[in-house]
Formats: structure tokens, C-alpha cells, sequence
């Protein structure tokens, strides 16, 4: 009967189908002999049989033991074959590759240990049939069998030196599909093989796998928050490889392609993975410069939370993203910043920035409005359409912010916003800057703690940025039309007062005040004049600051009529403690003065010896009564004066009519008041 298995005896075909590994053994030994021989002699068709029954017959049984005799034998047909495997490589590698599959760990532990020695003989030639390997050994890692996996790991060296020693022809092309479909593995060890055949091939110098890291560089950086610190560590490695790489050739990489991936990372709630993301941004603002511009929007909502980290653990975070912050605005106030601002997406930019102004952390809101500053200062045209958007964040969100540094910051921002627009000269920027104030003082009436905390910090450094004339004139004319809510017009006109009397940046503001001979300054006179009627005391000092004494004189006489309020009396105390200020250092010498024949001086010791005689004997009083001792007594001149002399005279200012203002405001106020305590006996 012929032999179904020829040229392998029945003997040998026993023996490899035996249960003991001595007995298998041997007969792969016969094996080796004669595919030596036949190779010797060149029977190329005797040895492709002799596979193909090891392939056929054995390796794909379903016997245990057959299967391993195949394997077995297969290894020593490589040997027997050395470089001439190559002919064959295919008819004796994949048998072997669907034996790495099989449910028996034994079976798959020969099967690797057969493919070691086939790729051993086979070395450059096994290239070819790489990505079936590869694919193979990515199981293998990850068997549950440690034997198994010991010798995947053997097999692993092995193939990572046969590709370097075959650098040249090495098909880069078709691996990097193979690593993209594993990257993003979950098991530390298919993580840990990726990155070391990564690292392998990054450290050729004849293969260029920095071109091929858009690909997979979100796999990297999900591999950095694996629970095992060597996989870390590795992956660190690796990425600070390629970041080094790109630094020294930014060209290398299409760096814009890796921005998104970045942006993603610099997201996350792992810290490493968020510090290496915000570190690449860092690095690659710097490279690429204009061409990163474009992510502008996508970097701020990355790096804008980072500024608010606190905590010692994220320092550097924080230090990073400030850094990223910092490169950012440097690029668009360079000498290049006009051609880096075109390439900004200004609507997308400006959304991100108005989100994080709101319910965000002090230096975040901080770094925003220098961004939103800027960008109106350089790209005012453009910026002019978000003006509607950014006023009620600014005004209602910012200006309440708990940190003064974030008010006053806000309010650069709107100032150069309504100054920009203000001086184009327009009818409808002159109204949106009246609408800012208006908006100003509508925040102001709704929140009294707000203006008793704030007002005074705000409305000081408005004047200090914008023209402070034009504010303090917009003011008056917005309250004096009130009629509704005169309390609050009282208390702004207080607040105004206080600041216009102590503030040093309203050091011109008080000059124009003082002379009012002047059409200018009569102007502004009038209008403060019709709206600090509101507040009896604030006219009063408004008038000692323009010095109209005459008219301060007849003002003290009427206070005799009015209802002397507890309110009143500490207005009154207050503005005798600033006749002593440096601010009324003209007042006080104005006491001792002949000039307009004494008129002044008359007018204006009569006006304080009357509210000398309004106040209680506190401590004001005392003060008030030193500095008249102090002064000539005019009560023995005669009790005419000539009126022509005084300042008021001088001017073209229709102070009976501004009297009479003051009395009908006066007078609202009384009745308010009469109405107001009748509700509340109710």
C-alpha cells in the first residue's frame, strides 16, 4: 500500500504524531535530515511535499499532539533549509501563524517557539510577511499563558533586530496602519509592545516615523494615563523623542495637523497627560507661530481653565499654560502681528474669551480682558461688532466681580472700547458712550452695596482713562432728569462729589471748576450745579470749590427752612474735615484775601460762620470755629458789600435761576421723603 505521506515514512510520521516530546523530537531530527539532503540536491518539489504534509496533515489536525509534531518539524525543515527558507517562507510561516491562535496553551506556546526559529533562519527574507507577524505577536503579548507570553517576547527582540538590520527595505507605509489600529488599546501590554516597536523604529536613523505622528499621537497620549508607571514612562520616553525631533526641524511634521489632538489632550482631567498636551502647544506656538494663530479659540479653551489652578500639584500646569498664554499675545503684538491677526478667527476667538469671563477665576477673567483689550486695540474695526456682546458681561459680570484687580482691568476694556469709538465722532458712538454710563448708573441704582463698595474705585479709574470732563458732564445730565428714584440720585451726586473733591487725577477737573469767568468752565459749572441739586451739601461744596461764595452764603440762609436730617448733619461734618484738606487750600487762604475789595472774603466767612451755627458741637464744630479765630473778624464791616466784586459777577452764570433749581429739587426731596413715612406708619 503507497504511503499517503511520502517521502516521510510511516515511521517518522509516527513518531511526530506521538504524545511525548522525546519521541517528536526525534523524528523532526529525521525530518531536517532530509530536507537537507533534498535541498543538497535541489528537489525543490520533495521539499515543498514534505511542508505541505506537515501543513496539511499535522499542523492543522485536530490532534494536540499532531499539531505540536507539525510545529516541531516545520522549525527543522527551516533549519535543514537555512537561507533557502526563504523559498518557501510562506508555505511554512502561516500554518505556524494559525497555530498562535489555537484554544490549547501548549499548541500556541510551540507555535512561537517554531516561528522564533523559522524567523532566526529566515532573518532578512521573513520581511515581507511582516505585518502578519506583527499582527500575530500583538496576540500574543497578551495571552494569558506566561510561557506563552515568555516566548512572544523572544520572538519580539528577534524581529525588532531583523528590521533595523533590513532598515532599507522596511515597508513604513504599511506598518503604520497596523499601529494605528492598535494604538488605542486598553491592555498595558498590547500598549507596552506598540510603544517599544514605536521607540525601535524612531531611534533608525534611516526611518522617518516623525512624519507619521499626526496618525498616532492620540493613541500616545491616552497611553500615558495606563495604571502601570513603566508604560508611563516609556511613552514619556518616547514623546519627548519626538518633540525633540521636531524642535530641531519643524518641517519634519505637519505641526498644525497635531494641533486638535493637542488642544483635546491639554482638556483632560489626567495631569500628566494635560501638562505633556499644554507642554507640545508650549513648543509649538514657538515653531510654527502664524500657522498656529488659527487654533487660537481651541488653545484658550485649553489653557484659559489652567490659570486657576491653585493647588501645588499643578503649579506647573499653571506655569505652562501661562507660558502658552504669554507666546500667544507675543505673536500678535510682534512685528508680524498684522499678518498673524488675519489668520485669527475672530468670532470663534471672541466666543471662547466671553465664556470665560463669566463664572470663571480671577486669573483667568484677568487674562481674558488683557486679550480682549488688546484685540480692541489692534484690530479695532473688526472688533467693534462683539462691543454689544462683551458691555453686558463687562458691565454686569465683571464690574461685580469679588477682585479689584478684574474691575479695574474690566474697566480698561470699556473705556477703550467707548474712547475708540467715541472718537470717530459719530452721533451713534457719542450715544453709546452715554449708554455705557447710563448702563453704569442703571447697575449703580439696582445694587446700593455694589455702588458703596465699588462706585467710587470705578467711577476714578473711568476718569483716569477717559476724558474725565465728559464723564462727570454725562453723569449730571443723565441725573438730573431723575425724578423717580431721588434717593439714589442723592447718594451718586454724594459719591461724584466725594470723588471729584479728593481724587488727584481731577486735578484739571477742579482747576476748570474754579473759573467759571470762563464760557467753558461756567458750562460744566451749570450742568454739575443743576445735578448735584439733589444733594444740598455737595452743592454747597461744589460752589466753595468754584468759589462763589455769595452764592455759598445764600445757600447756608436757606438750609435755615430745610429739614436738618441726621443724613445732613454727617454731610456737613464731613465737608467741614475737607475745608482742612489740601483741596481748600485756596478756600482757607481766600479768608485773608482783599481781593474783589474783601467781597470774597466777606461772602465766605459769613457762609462758614453759618454752618458753624447749623452744626452741633462735635468735633467739626470745634475744628470750623479754630479756623475762623484764626481769620479777621468781618462782622464789624459795614453790612453792605459790593456784589460787583465777587466771582459771581464776573460770570456770565444766571445764578438766581440756578437757586431756584436748587430749591424745586430741594422740595421733591421734602415731599418724597413726607411720602415715604407715611407708607411706612402703615
Amino acid at each position: 500500500m503507497e504511503n499517503a505521506y511520502a517521502p516521510i515514512s510511516e515511521a517518522c510520521v509516527k513518531a511526530l504524531s506521538d504524545k511525548t516530546y522525546e519521541k517528536r523530537k526525534i523524528a523532526a531530527t529525521e525530518i531536517e535530515k532530509m530536507v537537507a539532503d533534498f535541498n543538497a540536491k535541489k528537489s525543490y518539489a520533495q521539499i515543498r511535499r514534505i511542508i505541505e504534509v506537515l501543513s496539511k496533515d499535522f499542523v492543522t489536525s485536530n490532534d494536540s499532539n499532531k499539531k505540536k509534531g507539525g510545529l516541531i518539524a516545520l522549525a527543522a525543515a527551516s533549519i535543514a533549509l537555512g537561507k533557502d527558507t526563504e523559498r518557501f517562507i510562506e508555505e511554512i510561516v502561516n500554518p505556524i501563524l494559525n497555530c498562535l491562535m489555537d484554544t490549547d496553551t501548549r499548541v500556541r506556546y510551540f507555535a512561537s517557539e517554531s516561528l522564533y526559529n523559522v524567523v532566526k533562519v529566515s532573518r532578512g527574507s521573513i520581511i515581507p510577511l511582516f505585518p502578519s507577524l506583527f499582527t500575530s505577536l500583538s496576540r500574543l503579548v497578551t495571552d494569558p499563558d506566561q510561557s506563552v507570553k515568555n516566548g512572544s517576547e523572544l520572538l519580539d527582540r528577534l524581529l525588532k533586530d531583523i528590521v533595523i538590520e533590513s532598515s532599507h527595505s522596511f515597508d513604513l507605509d504599511s506598518f503604520i496602519p497596523l499601529v494605528r489600529e492598535r494604538i488605542m488599546a486598553k491592555n498595558s501590554f498590547a500598549r507596552q509592545f506598540i510603544i517599544s516597536w514605536i521607540s525601535v523604529l524612531n531611534a533608525v536613523p534611516e526611518i522617518n516615523m516623525v512624519v507619521y505622528l499626526p496618525e498616532i499621537l492620540l493613541g500616545l497620549f491616552q497611553m500615558l494615563e495606563d495604571n502601570m508607571p513603566e508604560i508611563q514612562r516609556m511613552c514619556e520616553s518616547l514623546l519627548t523623542q519626538f518633540l525633540k525631533t521636531i524642535k530641531s526641524d519643524p518641517t519634519a511634521v505637519d505641526i498644525p495637523q497635531m494641533m486638535n489632538v493637542l488642544i483635546v489632550q491639554a482638556q483632560s482631567s489626567n495631569a500628566l497627560i494635560q501638562f505633556t498636551a499644554i507642554s507640545w502647544i508650549k513648543e509649538f506656538v514657538q515653531l510654527a507661530k502664524g500657522n498656529i494663530i488659527r487654533f487660537s479659540s481651541g488653545i484658550f479653551t485649553a489653557v484659559l481653565p489652567c490659570l486657576a489652578f491653585e493647588s501645588e500639584s499643578k503649579k506647573h500646569i499653571k506655569d505652562c499654560a501661562t507660558a502658552v498664554n504669554i507666546h500667544l499675545l507675543e505673536l500678535v503684538s510682534g512685528e508680524e502681528k498684522q499678518q498673524h491677526l488675519k489668520n485669527l478667527d475672530l468670532d470663534s476667538v471672541m466666543e471662547v474669551l466671553r465664556q470665560y469671563l463669566i463664572h470663571s477665576s480671577v486669573p483667568t477673567k484677568i487674562a481674558v480682558l488683557k486679550w480682549v483689550h488688546h484685540l480692541f486695540t489692534e484690530v479695532h474695526d473688526e472688533m467693534s461688532s462683539h462691543a454689544n456682546n462683551l458691555f453686558p458681561v463687562l458691565l454686569r459680570d465683571c464690574l461685580s466681580d469679588s477682585s479689584d484687580e478684574v474691575v479695574l482691568q474690566a474697566i480698561v476694556v470699556l473705556a477703550e472700547i467707548v474712547n475708540s469709538a467715541t472718537a470717530k465722532g459719530s452721533d451713534f458712538d457719542q450715544l453709546q458712550y452715554k449708554h455705557f454710563l447710563m448702563e453704569l448708573l442703571s447697575l449703580f441704582s439696582e445694587n446700593r452695596m455694589f455702588l458703596e463698595n465699588r462706585g467710587t474705585l470705578i467711577i476714578r479709574q473711568l476718569c483716569r482713562l477717559l476724558n474725565a470732563e465728559y464723564i462727570y458732564r454725562t453723569f449730571a445730565e443723565i441725573l438730573q432728569e431723575e425724578r423717580s428714584n431721588l434717593k439714589f440720585a442723592s447718594t451718586m451726586v454724594r459719591t461724584l462729589n466725594m470723588i471729584l473733591l479728593t481724587t488727584s487725577d481731577l486735578f484739571e477737573l477742579r482747576n476748570t471748576l474754579r473759573d467759571i469767568k470762563s464760557e467753558k468752565s461756567a458750562s460744566l459749572f451749570e450742568c454739575l450745579y443743576k445735578c448735584w441739586s439733589h444733594c444740598a451739601v455737595s452743592t454747597l461744596s461744589l460752589c466753595l470749590l468754584a468759589q462763589c461764595y455769595q452764592h455759598v452764603s445764600e445757600i447756608v440762609v436757606l438750609f435755615a427752612d430745610m429739614e436738618i436730617t441726621v443724613e445732613f448733619l454727617v454731610e456737613i461734618d464731613k465737608l467741614v474735615q475737607l475745608i482742612e484738606s489740601p483741596i481748600f487750600a485756596s478756600l482757607r487762604l481766600a479768608l485773608v484775601s482783599h481781593t474783589n475789595d474783601n467781597a470774597d472774603a466777606q461772602h465766605l466767612s459769613r457762609a462758614l460762620y453759618g454752618i458753624l451755627m447749623l452744626i452741633p458741637q462735635t468735633e467739626a464744630f470745634h475744628l470750623l470755629r479754630n479756623r475762623l479765630q484764626c481769620v479777621p473778624n468781618y462782622w464789624g464791616q459795614p453790612a453792605k458789600i459790593n456784589s460787583k466784586s465777587s466771582n459771581e459777577s464776573q460770570s456770565k452764570i444766571n445764578f438766581k435761576q440756578l437757586f431756584e433749581n436748587f430749591q424745586q429739587v430741594q422740595a421733591m426731596h421734602h415731599r418724597q421723603r413726607l411720602e415715604q413715612r407715611k407708607k411706612n406708619q402703615f
